[in-house]
């Protein structure tokens, strides 16, 4: 067998773009490695704050140059696919995809289709964002998300402790409270569950909310979806499994 040569470094699947933030990323969240079972690899977006990123669609456009030169030194680092920490970026998938060879998908807002197609048109889905107010049209519509679907569309804006998160805080430490985080984000997702009974799934737009998933699971039973298993998926899509240990 002979493998080729050329880079520095190997054995990282998936490369993530990352905004330019400072809040702590906990065992969960996009941002901290230990979230995967497999080695990724990140690279930071200079000045894509998430402040600016999730105000208007056109902030993420301003800042695509930006973006797709961090695409191409991910691909030149050899990842094999990218994705990124900020739902927001949908209005930039096909630019970013389009300046690499490898596969792109910027946002878990891309699985609502199919989360669609495996429910129902009929049944309604909760989407918890960010930041509902600035979850515009062009965000939803460039995932593929057409008008008159049953979607639910909540976000964190108002709650305390989401602030550091979202760049609105004022605390120089980026402190982050763990545990009124957590209770926030099941007091959302219970509240959409009381508010439409007939709500089938939750699809977590931000990126930041998967260390939370479990405890929405256990208060509300349903499905969770989110940037994690875009991951997961893109992993196990250029990384493909062998059975040798398997049996009949």
């Amino acid at each position: 067998m002979i493998i080729r040569g050329g880079r520095a470094i190997y054995g990282e699947s998936v490369g993530i773009l990352v905004l330019d933030t400072k809040f702590p990323r906990i065992p969960g969240d996009v941002g901290n490695s230990t979230t995967f079972d497999f080695p990724v690899r990140y690279k930071v977006v200079p000045g894509a704050k998430p402040e600016q990123i999730v105000a208007a669609p056109d902030r993420a456009r301003a800042l695509l140059p930006a973006f797709i030169e961090a695409a191409r030194e991910l691909e030149n680092d050899g990842v094999r696919a990218i994705t990124t920490t900020c739902g927001f970026l949908t209005v930039v998938q096909d630019e970013i995809a389009e300046a690499v060879k490898i596969p792109v998908i910027t946002s878990s807002l891309f699985l609502l289709p199919m989360l669609r197609r495996m429910l129902g048109p009929n049944r309604s889905i909760g989407v918890v964002t960010a930041d509902a107010q600035s979850l515009s049209d062009d965000h939803l519509r460039a995932a593929g998300i057409e008008p008159g679907w049953r979607l639910l569309v909540r976000g964190m804006e108002s709650s305390p402790s989401f602030r550091t998160i979202l760049g609105t805080s004022n605390d120089p430490d980026y402190a982050l409270d763990v545990d009124q985080t957590r209770r926030e984000v099941v007091d959302v997702c219970q509240a959409m569950l009381a508010e439409t009974p007939d709500l089938g799934a939750f699809l977590f737009e931000c990126t930041n909310l998967q260390p939370y998933a479990r405890a929405v699971q256990a208060a509300t039973g349903l499905p969770i979806f989110g940037i994690y298993h875009v991951v997961n998926l893109l992993h196990s899509a250029v990384v493909s499994p062998g059975f040798a240990h398997g049996y009949l």
